[in-house]
């Protein structure tokens, strides 16, 4: 279709020129002369000339965008190519999507539908136009209602509009919890006896399109769930309740209305895994046992310093009152040898010889 355009272009240049050097000629050589006249018939050719170059550059350049379009009912007009140049939009995008709605048979006539300049204001606004037209496509095809603006909307938001569709038709399965966020490959809950559970959760997803536009993401119903599923277990007297049946687990998270404020409707938890770990209540009494043996033992040795300390002080005391015995016993010579001379030996009172 290129090379036809490019071939009529070329042909109606080459014929206009050359009609318009013949009728030069006429003009030269004919009977008449220059005069006001033929400088208005000269001016007219020289219009006719410039504007069927123009025409002709015009086709060039878009006539086989044009042509597509025509021919595919795409409706967009030469003037809406031409626009497109100046306003540097990519021309072919916009067709290509017209053309893909048109046979799509998705409205591109009214207002509301998917019109040329709705198309170009999305582009010129960093919108992926080819993935929100199979976005739209994929959406009128499985009867999901969506519209050009909220896929617009949903484009220009950050989010893949075109992977949302997808998600709402064919669901989704998230991993809890997800290696990617977590770094961890199992949850670890603990029943009220102590015994602890590993657990790995399938969560079946769809896309909710009402609420993609800042609606919580797929990490925000990973911990969601990994959450109800810890207190689940966390509540059961018995970790033998669970093994026995993890339905009344999955049953109790999804009645909590856990995909509330975000992108996505859970349809369906599965426990893909579950394994017995640890006795994480026999393993806290036995720290808890250590812990008081620990400090019955830091009791009894501060006791015991104590006593040597009690001890260490009474000795001092002894060694105080023995050494005031023998200051007591060294004074008794003298008071005896003082008694002596002064004749009080047997306890009366004797005066000095005469």
């Amino acid at each position: 279709m290129m090379a036809v355009s490019n071939a009529f272009a070329t042909a109606l240049l080459r014929d206009v020129v050359l009609d318009t050097f013949l009728l030069a000629q006429d003009v030269k050589i004919g009977p008449w002369s220059l005069g006001f006249g033929s400088l208005i018939q000269y001016g007219l050719i020289a219009i006719l000339a410039v504007f069927a170059c123009v025409v002709a550059v015009v086709f060039y350049s878009f006539g086989s965008v044009w042509l597509q379009a025509k021919m595919s009912s795409a409706d967009v007009s030469m003037l809406s190519l031409i626009g497109m140049y100046f306003r540097q939009v990519r021309a072919q995008t916009i067709v290509n999507a017209k053309i893909m709605a048109a046979q799509s048979g998705l409205d591109i006539h009214s207002r509301q539908g998917i019109t040329t300049q709705r198309l170009e204001a999305h582009y010129l606004a960093g919108g992926n136009v080819m993935n929100v037209l199979n976005a739209l496509i994929a959406a009128h095809r499985a009867g999901i209602d969506l519209d050009f603006d909220k896929a617009a909307a949903i484009d220009l938001a950050g989010r893949d509009v075109l992977d949302a569709v997808r998600t709402s038709v064919h669901q989704k399965v998230i991993d809890c919890p997800d290696p990617r966020y977590s770094g961890t490959k199992t949850l670890s809950a603990i029943a009220k006896n102590g015994i602890e559970l590993k657990v790995v959760a399938r969560v079946t997803v769809r896309t909710n399109l009402e609420q993609l536009i800042g609606g919580a993401t797929e990490e925000t119903v990973i911990a969601r769930v990994g959450e109800s599923i810890i207190s689940s277990i966390g509540s059961t007297e018995n970790h033998l309740v669970v093994l026995e049946n993890p339905n009344l687990i999955t049953r109790t998270v999804l009645s909590r209305g856990l995909d509330s404020q975000t992108a996505f409707t859970i349809v369906s938890i599965d426990i893909a895994f579950i394994e017995v770990g640890q006795n994480i209540g026999a393993r806290l009494q036995v720290d808890q046992a250590e812990a008081d043996t620990r400090m019955a033992r830091a009791e009894a040795e501060q006791r015991r310093s104590e006593a040597i300390a009690t001890e260490q002080v009474m000795k001092a005391k002894v060694a105080e009152n023995k050494a005031n015995l023998v200051l007591v016993e060294a004074d008794v010579p003298h008071a005896m040898a003082e008694a002596f001379a002064r004749g009080n030996l047997n306890g009366s009172s004797v005066g000095p010889a005469a």
